[in-house]
C-alpha cells in the first residue's frame, strides 16, 4: 500500500509541482535524516516547510521528472530508485539558465506513519549535477 501512495505522492508533488497536493501524502512532521547536498539535510518539517522546499526545489527546473525504477517496500519504508531530469530553467548555486537538459541519479528511502510519509534518508548523485552545469557553462 504504501509503495502506492509514494507513486502517487512523487508523481502528483514532484513531478506535477502540485503542492496543494502535500498535505495529503505528509504525517504531521517530516524528518530529512540524510541527504548530503541537500539545504534541509537533517531539518524537520511541517506541511508547509515541505511545501516551501518542493517549490524552491523545482523553481529552476520546473519540468523536472522522477523515473521510478524500482520500489522494495517493508512494513514501515519504500526504497526507491530513480533517475531524474529536468531542464535548466533558473540558477543553481549561482549558476545562471542554461537552458540544458540535466540529468541525475538516486536511492530514498521513504518512511511511513499510519500511510502518511514521515521521513527520508538519501543518496543522490548531485555531483553529476555540478559537472552538468560547469560543462554547460564552457560550451
Amino acid at each position: 500500500m504504501n509503495k502506492e501512495i509514494l507513486k502517487d505522492f512523487i508523481q502528483r508533488v514532484w513531478n506535477e509541482g502540485d503542492i496543494s497536493a502535500i498535505s495529503e501524502y505528509l504525517a504531521d512532521s517530516y524528518h530529512v535524516m540524510h541527504d548530503p547536498g541537500d539545504p534541509w539535510n537533517g531539518m524537520t518539517l511541517d506541511v508547509a516547510g515541505f511545501q516551501n522546499r518542493v517549490s524552491i526545489s523545482r523553481a529552476p527546473v520546473p519540468d523536472q521528472r522522477f523515473e521510478i525504477q524500482s520500489l522494495f517496500e517493508n512494513e514501515d519504508s519504500v526504497c526507491m530508485t530513480w533517475l531524474w531530469k529536468g531542464t535548466h530553467l533558473g540558477e543553481i548555486a549561482g549558476i545562471p539558465p542554461t537552458g540544458k537538459t540535466l540529468h541525475m541519479s538516486g536511492a530514498t528511502v521513504y518512511f511511513f506513519e499510519n500511510n502518511r510519509i514521515s521521513g527520508h534518508w538519501q543518496v543522490a548523485d548531485r555531483l553529476s549535477i555540478f559537472q552538468q552545469l560547469q560543462a554547460n557553462r564552457s560550451q
